[in-house]
């Protein structure tokens, strides 16, 4: 009976394991496993359409996330959106006249934002602006331009 009661045990404590690491695993996806954001800044961009972007989706340069998206609201007087986004403390040295563009990971994937490098001396300072930005490419509407434009020529 001692040998099952060890057994039960050993088997109980590996499915405990399996299960925490199962949950860790569903956070580090699901962007949810940093629940603080020390030592990091905030930035903010304004696009005419964010399209699908998400809070806590990833801001990137060159291809390596740099931080993740903190807030996306609405300016009801210039009707953009306005998306602000914390950046680690250590890429502090993005220029000031850095481009932000939104783009999609895939053919159907998530969309992030995509920080590229201007030429400037000076960096971008916390809650800082990046006044030139580039919206998300809305599939439905460039369908709609291809579609309304081969209508036009075969007139």
């Amino acid at each position: 009976m001692q040998h099952t009661t060890t057994q039960d045990t050993l088997v109980g404590l590996f499915v405990a394991s399996g299960i925490a690491g199962l949950f860790f695993l569903a956070l580090h996806v699901s962007n949810l496993s940093s629940f603080s954001d020390q030592d990091s800044y905030v930035i903010t961009a304004r696009f005419e359409n964010s399209g699908g972007l998400k809070v806590k989706s990833p801001v990137s340069a060159a291809g390596v996330k740099i931080g993740k998206v903190t807030s996306i609201s609405f300016d009801t007087k210039t009707y953009e959106s306005v998306v602000q986004m914390n950046i680690d403390a250590k890429y502090n040295t993005l220029p000031d006249d850095t481009t932000a563009s939104i783009f999609t990971a895939g053919l159907l994937g998530e969309q992030y934002v995509n920080l590229e490098p201007g030429g400037s001396e000076e960096y971008l300072k916390p809650n800082g602006k990046i006044e030139i930005t580039q919206s998300a490419i809305i599939l439905e509407k460039a369908i709609g331009q291809f579609l309304f434009k081969s209508a036009e020529e075969k007139k």
